[in-house]
């Protein structure tokens, strides 16, 4: 597994590369959190998807983690798909 951490605006996005059991590749995840003045004592999910792009199979990690934290900026931006 390969992990990153992105801060953008009051939003942090991890996203997540995890390598595929039985198959090539990565697949894409991401969960986007909402943060507070008070960072460690408020955080909120506010989106989340395990199996980006339907599972699609990146053939790297880094491929699978840009995907995953465009389309965690993406949801940020658009508030597609974020929980109240």
């Amino acid at each position: 597994m390969h992990f990153a951490e992105v801060d953008t605006g009051d939003y942090r996005i991890y996203a997540g590369a995890i390598e595929r059991p039985r198959q090539f590749g990565y697949v894409a995840a991401v969960v986007v959190v909402r943060m507070n003045a008070e960072m460690a004592v408020h955080k909120r999910e506010a989106f989340r998807d395990e199996n980006l792009a339907g599972g699609y199979g990146w053939a790297t990690p880094a491929e699978a983690l840009r995907f995953a934290i465009s389309a965690g900026k993406e949801a940020v931006m658009c508030r597609i798909g974020m929980y109240s």
